[in-house]
């Protein structure tokens, strides 16, 4: 009997004889072979993904999200409380600046404007005093006297007033500087006209003329420039308080244009008539935007009138005055200096200096009572304006008297008809006052109509700015809430 032999192959065709499994023939070392016979490099790893910055991912985000309604009405809610709070902003930032503007023109521009006119007028008329009191000679009056002490010490208050209120190193205060430095000067050369007028000695009349230079061309000019100077800073306060807020109105509209818009969509989208928040977001905006238009329109109205009829007017009297101030000095200097200063005319013809200043400067007093009577607007403002052009024209006819005489050699009777001596006499000095005292008055009306038109304009603006702001920050968040109500309804 015979044995198969332990461990040997099964036989052919066996089922069960076992097979190995297939070994993939060893690639040589150095690669696989390439399609033409080179070697092929490795495989190469997988590359990694750039990563992208946090502001891609957002925008992705924010697009995705725009895809959703929820997210339409996250956008838009954003959108609108934006508008609206840059709407009560802006209107904050531009009505407080013109708000601060108006009264700016009511508090510190006007005022500084009327003290500077208070210099001029005062050292004119202090100069004016001055030359009456040398005419008078041993009969100066005590009025005479005081109302030129009383003119040094109005024009030394003003000027530290305006001083107070210039910035350091501005021309303004270099100004008020050089008034501060010669007043003391011109108040010498005065008393020292007096002295000798006093006692007879004719160098009197010298030092009178060298004071009047000295009042004529340096103190008036400078006095001149700062009025002027202290006009356009009104002018610009004017210029800064009356433009509309363009900035702000055009984001009210745009605003409730973003509100009206938002509504009409989710009326179309859910047929609901009415959103509480949006409804409440759009009256917000409505009312500071009327406020805005209406109350900056009337501000606007109240500053135009206060300068038409108070600026304007003030202007034009102040100006007045002065040429009176003027002339009253010229006259009493014709007197003064008999003759030693001439003007040589372009005709040829030789004509006492002041003389000719005179005539200047009732030609400028002229014009300006015309111009005063036909911007006075009630009765209050005409009547001393008619008053003071019926005193000029008596002044101007005694005037005519008193250089006639003058012309003649009788001196003394020319000095009655200017300063007065006689009873029977009428002074040009009477028409003077009378010219002084009523442009006194029409000033002091139309300052108070400055007063209450430039208040009631500042007035028409008091409480828009923290208004405007404080129903901005309704609006925005009834904005919010009307839409957090929609949102609520995908949840």
């Amino acid at each position: 009997m015979t044995y198969p032999p332990n461990g040997g192959a099964a036989p052919p065709g066996h089922p069960g004889a076992p097979t190995m499994p297939a070994v993939p023939p060893r690639a040589p070392q150095g690669g696989l072979p390439g399609p033409r016979g080179a070697l092929g490099a490795p495989p190469s790893a997988p590359a990694t993904p750039e990563r992208r910055t946090a502001w891609a991912e957002g925008v992705d985000r924010l697009r995705a999200a725009a895809t959703t309604e929820p997210g339409r009405l996250r956008i838009i809610g954003a959108v609108l409380a934006a508008l609206v709070v840059a709407f009560g902003a802006v209107t904050a930032w531009q009505m407080t600046e013109r708000s601060a503007a108006a009264d700016d023109v009511l508090h510190s521009s006007q005022p500084l404007s009327a003290s500077a006119a208070d210099i001029y007028r005062s050292l004119a008329d202090a100069n004016t005093a001055a030359s009456s009191g040398f005419l008078a000679g041993g009969q100066e009056t005590k009025a005479s006297r005081d109302r030129y002490e009383q003119d040094i010490r109005t024009a030394a208050a003003k000027l530290i007033t305006a001083a107070n209120s210039s910035q350091p190193g501005s021309p303004s205060a270099k100004t008020i500087s050089k008034l501060n430095t010669l007043l003391p000067e011109y108040k010498g050369l005065v008393e020292r006209a007096r002295a000798n007028n006093r006692q007879g000695y004719p160098l009197g009349g010298a030092y009178l003329r060298y004071a009047n230079e000295k009042m004529q061309n340096e103190m008036l000019p400078a006095a001149q420039d700062l009025y002027q100077r202290e006009n356009q800073r009104l002018s610009a306060d004017y210029a800064d308080a009356k433009p509309y807020p363009w900035a702000a109105i055009g984001l009210g509209v745009l605003a409730l244009g973003g509100l009206v818009w938002a509504q009409h969509r989710n009326y179309r989208r859910t047929n609901r008539v009415l959103n509480q928040g949006l409804v409440a977001a759009t009256a917000a905006s409505t009312v500071v935007l009327l406020w805005l238009v209406v109350g900056h329109s009337v501000a606007r109205a109240g500053l135009n009138e206060s300068y038409d009829h108070g600026v304007r007017s003030l202007n034009v009297l102040h100006d007045a005055r002065i040429a009176s101030l003027n002339a009253r000095g010229n006259e009493n200097l014709t007197l003064v200096s008999r003759g030693a200063e001439t003007k040589t005319l372009a005709d040829g013809t030789t004509k006492d200096l002041y003389d000719y200043d005179f005539d200047q400067d009732m030609k400028a007093l002229t014009k300006g009572l015309a111009l005063a009577g036909d911007l006075a607007d009630d009765k209050a403002g005409e009547q001393p304006v008619q008053a003071a052009t019926a005193n000029m024209k008596v002044w101007k006819t005694r005037h005519k008297d008193a250089r006639a005489e003058d012309d003649r050699g009788e001196y003394q009777k020319a000095l009655d008809l200017v300063i007065g001596g006689s009873a029977k006499v009428k002074p040009t000095g009477e028409c003077f006052d009378g010219v002084d005292k009523n442009l006194a008055i029409a000033l002091t009306h139309e300052e108070s109509e400055f007063q209450q038109a430039a208040g009631d304009g500042r007035d028409a603006m008091a409480g828009l700015p923290t208004g405007a702001a404080a129903l901005a920050v309704l609006a925005a968040a009834g904005a919010l809430l009307g839409i957090g109500r929609r949102l609520s309804e995908y949840r």
